[in-house]
């Protein structure tokens, strides 16, 4: 027999909850960002808000897209396919900067600026630190252990 309350919520997906708390760990990243990096500026905290959660979304794909090739990588059998690989995983992750601040740009114009290429791949490289932070902080006690060597 189940402890559980037949009347109690369910729980929560822990992929959601992850992405809930890289939303609020966004937030509070960006508007530091904002306050100590002069060329990164939102209007207001509901504009950074906003900003944190286009970020996600945005870097969720980039991370889909990078996994991809990582694996195209892995799978290469030739020294072609290797350097073909490696070329198609440096240009996403250069060009995910880009994709970054056009997609700003086209949501939210001249409300939001993350400055140029550097200070958006400073701050894209904090927050996916971050993230991976935050994945480590919510696995689950027997998932921490560290797996032998």
């Amino acid at each position: 027999m189940s402890d559980r309350d037949p009347d109690a919520a369910p729980p929560v997906e822990p992929d959601m909850a992850a992405a809930v708390v890289d939303v609020f760990v966004y937030v509070v990243l960006l508007n530091l960002f904002v306050e100590y990096v002069p060329q990164i500026l939102t209007e207001t905290f509901t504009i950074s808000l906003l900003t944190a959660v286009l970020l996600k979304g945005v870097l969720e794909v980039v991370l889909v897209a990078k996994n991809r090739v990582k694996a195209r990588f892995r799978q290469a059998s030739s020294p072609a396919g290797k350097v073909m690989a490696a070329f198609m995983l440096w240009a996403v992750l250069f060009g995910s900067k880009f994709l970054v601040l056009e997609a700003v740009a086209l949501v939210f114009g001249a409300r939001v600026s993350l400055g140029g290429f550097f200070s958006v791949t400073f701050l894209i490289v904090v927050l996916m630190l971050s993230r991976a932070a935050v994945r480590r902080l919510l696995r689950r006690p027997h998932q921490r252990a560290v797996s032998p060597a």
